[in-house]
């Protein structure tokens, strides 16, 4: 019974280290994602066929590190992020991009969790 115990605090303690990011929301009835969303994790559930980056890429996000999104398509159906200078990553479902900014333009980086 111990070692039950023990062993779902290790799980609970591994899924919580996951979730580092803080989750945020597209607005109702908007595809575009907000400049704050920046150093957060964007979780689309019934998003819109496309989604937008803001206009102007931003450089640093609220905690002064470099920007970029983390954007998790929950479904049903795929989606497609677009910004500035022909950028453009679709998303299936279940699919998670990190999308980075270095304030001029938008890159894709590999999602390392």
């Amino acid at each position: 019974m111990k070692v039950l115990i023990i062993s779902i605090a290790f799980v609970i303690g591994q899924m919580n280290t996951l979730q580092d990011k803080p989750v945020v929301h597209l607005l109702p009835n908007s595809g575009a994602i907000q400049v704050d969303f920046g150093g957060k994790q964007l979780e689309l559930q019934h998003p819109p066929t496309f989604i937008y980056l803001p206009m102007m890429p931003p450089q640093l996000d609220s905690q002064g590190n470099p920007w970029s999104v983390d954007i998790k398509n929950l479904g049903p159906g795929a989606v497609t992020v677009v910004g500035k200078d022909q950028f453009s990553a679709r998303i299936a479902v279940s699919q998670t991009i990190h999308v980075f900014s270095n304030g001029t333009s938008y890159s894709l980086h590999p999602f390392l969790n």
